[in-house]
Protein backbone atom coordinates (compact mmCIF):
# COMPACT_ATOMS: atom_id res chain seq x y z
CA UNK A 1 0.00 0.00 0.00
CA UNK A 2 2.83 2.20 0.89
CA UNK A 3 4.65 1.96 -2.61
CA UNK A 4 1.28 2.48 -4.27
CA UNK A 5 0.82 5.97 -2.29
CA UNK A 6 4.26 7.07 -3.09
CA UNK A 7 3.95 6.00 -6.60
CA UNK A 8 0.74 8.11 -6.86
CA UNK A 9 2.63 11.15 -5.63
CA UNK A 10 5.62 10.74 -8.24
CA UNK A 11 2.96 10.50 -10.66
CA UNK A 12 1.19 13.43 -9.85
CA UNK A 13 4.63 15.58 -9.16
CA UNK A 14 5.87 14.57 -12.43
CA UNK A 15 2.70 15.82 -13.77
CA UNK A 16 3.04 19.27 -12.21
CA UNK A 17 6.17 19.33 -13.28
CA UNK A 18 5.57 18.63 -17.00
CA UNK A 19 2.56 21.03 -17.17
CA UNK A 20 4.72 23.87 -15.83
CA UNK A 21 2.31 24.26 -12.47
CA UNK A 22 4.00 24.30 -9.26
CA UNK A 23 2.12 23.35 -5.54
CA UNK A 24 3.90 26.77 -4.19
CA UNK A 25 1.74 29.74 -4.34
CA UNK A 26 3.19 32.30 -7.07
CA UNK A 27 4.43 35.55 -5.09
CA UNK A 28 2.46 38.92 -5.33
CA UNK A 29 2.98 40.71 -8.19
CA UNK A 30 5.79 43.88 -8.08
CA UNK A 31 4.17 47.64 -7.42
CA UNK A 32 4.10 48.98 -10.64
CA UNK A 33 5.48 52.73 -10.67
CA UNK A 34 5.22 55.93 -13.13
CA UNK A 35 6.47 59.45 -13.04
CA UNK A 36 4.30 61.70 -11.93
CA UNK A 37 3.64 64.71 -13.79
CA UNK A 38 3.92 68.25 -12.13
CA UNK A 39 0.60 70.60 -12.05
CA UNK A 40 1.87 73.34 -14.33
CA UNK A 41 4.48 72.95 -17.03
CA UNK A 42 6.60 75.35 -18.40
CA UNK A 43 4.20 77.30 -20.70
CA UNK A 44 6.11 79.15 -23.99
CA UNK A 45 5.73 82.28 -25.06
CA UNK A 46 5.32 81.50 -28.68
CA UNK A 47 4.94 78.65 -30.43
CA UNK A 48 7.54 77.12 -32.60
CA UNK A 49 5.89 76.18 -36.55
CA UNK A 50 7.81 73.58 -36.24
CA UNK A 51 6.93 69.84 -35.33
CA UNK A 52 9.52 67.60 -32.71
CA UNK A 53 10.11 63.97 -32.60
CA UNK A 54 11.47 62.90 -29.34
CA UNK A 55 13.00 59.73 -29.27
CA UNK A 56 13.79 57.22 -26.62
CA UNK A 57 16.91 57.87 -25.12
CA UNK A 58 19.95 55.79 -24.89
CA UNK A 59 20.52 53.39 -21.87
CA UNK A 60 23.11 51.06 -20.84
CA UNK A 61 22.83 48.37 -18.12
CA UNK A 62 21.61 49.23 -15.06
CA UNK A 63 19.49 52.18 -16.81
CA UNK A 64 17.38 49.72 -19.95
CA UNK A 65 15.56 48.22 -17.59
CA UNK A 66 12.52 48.65 -15.17
CA UNK A 67 14.41 48.22 -11.98
CA UNK A 68 14.21 51.05 -9.74
CA UNK A 69 17.66 51.63 -9.05
CA UNK A 70 19.63 52.70 -5.71
CA UNK A 71 23.83 53.67 -5.52
CA UNK A 72 24.78 53.33 -2.03
CA UNK A 73 28.32 53.55 -2.74
CA UNK A 74 29.63 55.11 -5.97
CA UNK A 75 30.97 51.58 -6.77
CA UNK A 76 27.55 49.51 -6.65
CA UNK A 77 24.41 49.95 -7.80
CA UNK A 78 20.59 48.06 -6.23
CA UNK A 79 17.47 47.70 -6.94
CA UNK A 80 14.39 48.14 -4.67
CA UNK A 81 12.88 45.00 -3.71
CA UNK A 82 9.17 44.33 -4.98
CA UNK A 83 8.80 47.30 -6.72
CA UNK A 84 9.04 48.02 -10.72
CA UNK A 85 8.50 51.23 -13.29
CA UNK A 86 5.65 50.35 -15.94
CA UNK A 87 8.40 50.39 -18.42
CA UNK A 88 11.80 50.57 -19.01
CA UNK A 89 13.24 53.65 -17.75
CA UNK A 90 13.79 55.26 -21.41
CA UNK A 91 10.45 54.77 -22.01
CA UNK A 92 9.27 56.24 -18.94
CA UNK A 93 11.62 59.38 -19.39
CA UNK A 94 10.66 59.52 -23.23
CA UNK A 95 7.17 59.50 -22.18
CA UNK A 96 7.25 61.64 -19.77
CA UNK A 97 9.08 64.76 -21.82
CA UNK A 98 6.50 64.11 -24.64
CA UNK A 99 3.42 65.25 -22.45
CA UNK A 100 5.25 67.88 -20.81
CA UNK A 101 6.55 68.89 -24.40
CA UNK A 102 2.70 68.64 -25.65
CA UNK A 103 1.74 70.62 -22.80
CA UNK A 104 3.67 73.09 -23.18
CA UNK A 105 2.73 74.63 -26.39
CA UNK A 106 6.18 74.61 -27.36
CA UNK A 107 5.93 73.37 -31.05
CA UNK A 108 3.54 72.84 -33.70
CA UNK A 109 3.12 69.11 -32.71
CA UNK A 110 5.05 66.52 -30.70
CA UNK A 111 5.09 63.03 -30.79
CA UNK A 112 7.28 60.54 -30.12
CA UNK A 113 9.60 57.31 -32.00
CA UNK A 114 6.52 55.01 -32.05
CA UNK A 115 4.44 56.95 -34.19
CA UNK A 116 5.21 56.99 -38.06
CA UNK A 117 4.22 60.65 -38.79
CA UNK A 118 7.18 62.89 -39.83
CA UNK A 119 8.49 66.37 -38.04
CA UNK A 120 11.22 68.60 -38.45
CA UNK A 121 12.98 67.81 -35.23
CA UNK A 122 14.22 65.28 -33.07
CA UNK A 123 15.37 65.58 -29.96
CA UNK A 124 17.82 62.41 -29.05
CA UNK A 125 19.31 61.90 -25.70
CA UNK A 126 21.64 59.31 -23.97
CA UNK A 127 20.77 58.38 -20.20
CA UNK A 128 23.74 58.04 -17.84
CA UNK A 129 21.86 58.45 -14.28
CA UNK A 130 18.25 57.77 -13.13
CA UNK A 131 19.02 56.30 -9.27
CA UNK A 132 18.54 57.07 -5.70
CA UNK A 133 21.91 58.21 -4.00
CA UNK A 134 22.44 57.36 -0.66
CA UNK A 135 19.27 55.77 0.26
CA UNK A 136 19.32 54.66 3.83
CA UNK A 137 20.40 58.01 5.34
CA UNK A 138 20.58 61.33 2.86
CA UNK A 139 18.80 60.37 -0.38
CA UNK A 140 19.02 62.10 -3.60
CA UNK A 141 17.22 61.75 -6.58
CA UNK A 142 19.81 61.52 -9.86
CA UNK A 143 19.19 62.20 -13.52
CA UNK A 144 21.44 62.78 -16.01
CA UNK A 145 21.06 63.16 -20.06
CA UNK A 146 23.32 64.63 -22.86
CA UNK A 147 20.71 66.01 -25.49
CA UNK A 148 20.86 66.94 -29.20
CA UNK A 149 17.74 68.47 -31.32
CA UNK A 150 18.48 67.53 -34.59
CA UNK A 151 17.40 68.73 -37.79
CA UNK A 152 15.97 65.92 -39.51
CA UNK A 153 16.40 67.17 -43.31
CA UNK A 154 19.64 68.10 -42.90
CA UNK A 155 20.78 66.00 -39.93
CA UNK A 156 22.26 68.67 -38.28
CA UNK A 157 22.86 69.25 -34.79
CA UNK A 158 20.95 72.30 -34.29
CA UNK A 159 21.92 72.49 -30.28
CA UNK A 160 23.11 70.02 -27.95
CA UNK A 161 23.07 70.44 -24.02
CA UNK A 162 24.29 68.35 -20.85
CA UNK A 163 21.40 68.43 -18.17
CA UNK A 164 21.76 66.80 -14.56
CA UNK A 165 18.99 67.24 -11.83
CA UNK A 166 19.75 66.75 -8.44
CA UNK A 167 16.66 66.29 -5.97
CA UNK A 168 16.80 66.11 -2.02
CA UNK A 169 14.02 63.16 -0.95
CA UNK A 170 13.07 64.06 2.96
CA UNK A 171 12.51 60.75 3.50
CA UNK A 172 13.67 56.37 2.45
CA UNK A 173 10.81 55.14 1.98
CA UNK A 174 10.08 53.68 -1.22
CA UNK A 175 6.80 56.50 -1.74
CA UNK A 176 9.20 59.25 -0.58
CA UNK A 177 11.33 57.63 -3.29
CA UNK A 178 9.31 58.18 -6.37
CA UNK A 179 8.07 61.14 -5.70
CA UNK A 180 11.78 62.05 -5.69
CA UNK A 181 11.86 61.21 -9.12
CA UNK A 182 8.62 62.35 -10.06
CA UNK A 183 10.11 66.06 -8.89
CA UNK A 184 13.46 65.56 -10.27
CA UNK A 185 11.52 64.61 -13.83
CA UNK A 186 9.52 67.77 -13.31
CA UNK A 187 12.70 69.72 -13.12
CA UNK A 188 14.12 68.34 -15.84
CA UNK A 189 11.08 68.75 -18.12
CA UNK A 190 10.79 72.02 -17.44
CA UNK A 191 14.95 72.38 -18.33
CA UNK A 192 14.64 70.62 -21.63
CA UNK A 193 11.79 73.25 -22.71
CA UNK A 194 13.48 76.21 -21.62
CA UNK A 195 16.42 74.89 -23.62
CA UNK A 196 14.96 73.98 -26.46
CA UNK A 197 12.85 77.09 -26.80
CA UNK A 198 16.65 79.37 -26.69
CA UNK A 199 17.74 77.29 -29.40
CA UNK A 200 18.47 78.63 -32.75
CA UNK A 201 15.39 76.59 -34.82
CA UNK A 202 14.48 77.31 -38.15
CA UNK A 203 11.93 80.06 -38.50
CA UNK A 204 9.75 77.72 -40.55
CA UNK A 205 9.12 74.51 -41.40
CA UNK A 206 10.91 72.95 -44.41
CA UNK A 207 8.27 69.96 -45.38
CA UNK A 208 7.29 69.76 -49.43
CA UNK A 209 10.63 71.67 -50.27
CA UNK A 210 13.28 69.79 -52.73
CA UNK A 211 16.24 68.13 -51.04
CA UNK A 212 19.61 69.69 -51.18
CA UNK A 213 22.17 66.91 -53.67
Amino acid sequence: MKLAVIGNLTLLLGIFVVSGCTVFPNPEPPRVMDLALPATTHQAVQESPLSLRVDTPYASEPFNSTRILAKPTPWEFRAYDNVRWRDTVPVVIRDSLVEALRNSNAFAGVISDTSPADAELTLVSELTAFHAENPESAPQIVIALHMQLIHNRSRASVCSNNFRIVEPVPGTGIEEIIEGFSAAGGKLASSVIEWAKACDLPSHPERGQPRQP
